[in-house]
């Protein structure tokens, strides 16, 4: 009898132990916010029924528009906040793997491991000051061409959204999100191949939702990216709740 009590103690004080263990791992988990905040969305890895080359063909061409006026704070000061934790923490969340925020309650990424899509190759992320560009969040629709292509039509809000928007947002290598600056698929697409038909497709996607132009060599040089992938789709982007 006190055999089998002694079983049944160390029993429950292993379970008691497992949920302990769920629970620790639960809390320093980042969390997914449940409050909308304006125009921010973020990016699932599953397409959407849209073939890119077809909605390619649906989208202005017509020369690039004058840069004047031109300034970052045209979109905003900054990264967005949502639920308390700004976009950039958000979206390192979400393209890097194993990571690590400071606390269960500050949800600022110190360090993770980044499938580098421009480049093909990993790349650690370390917060620091010497570390901490070496992973960087790139509009994929750089926001001076955004902005000489018609989102200087758009209002303020609309904007903001553009910049903060998860489909346009991408963690990627820093050196080569330095090298393409503000360029367009007609100046600069990423060294890494096989994601060439992925990032086309995400810039049209991002064109189309915010009814941005392209000019004729960017119209061009996209049409010769699909045309190897004609059965490319558009990335599917699902709103934060």
């Amino acid at each position: 009898m006190i055999e089998r009590k002694r079983r049944t103690t160390v029993l429950l004080v292993a379970i008691v132990l497992s949920f302990a263990v769920a629970l620790i791992g639960d809390l320093n988990r980042p969390q997914k916010t449940t409050e909308k905040v304006a125009g921010t969305s973020v990016l699932e890895n599953k397409p959407s029924s849209k073939k890119a080359l077809e909605v390619l063909a649906t989208i202005e061409v017509k020369g690039r528009a004058p840069k004047t006026g031109y300034s970052r704070s045209q979109f905003g000061q900054g990264w967005g906040m949502l639920d308390g934790c700004d976009v950039r923490n958000y979206i390192l969340m979400r393209d890097l793997t194993n990571v690590q925020t400071r606390s269960a309650e500050d949800c600022t990424v110190i360090s993770g491991i980044l499938d580098d899509p421009y480049t093909g190759n990993q790349q650690a992320f370390i917060r620091g000051p010497g570390t901490s560009d070496d992973v960087q969040i790139d509009h994929v629709v750089a926001l001076s061409d955004a902005w000489q292509k018609g989102a200087q039509n758009l209002d303020k809000e609309r904007r903001i959204e553009l910049s903060n928007d998860g489909l346009n947002l991408l963690a990627v290598n820093g050196k080569a999100n330095t090298q393409k600056s503000d360029s367009d698929s007609a100046s600069w697409l990423p060294p890494n191949k096989a994601y060439r038909c992925m990032y086309v497709a995400r810039q049209i996607a991002v064109k189309q939702k915010y009814e941005l132009w392209v000019t004729e060599a960017e119209h061009n040089a996209m049409k010769r990216v699909l045309a190897s992938c004609p059965d490319q789709q558009l990335p599917y982007v699902d709103q934060i709740l």
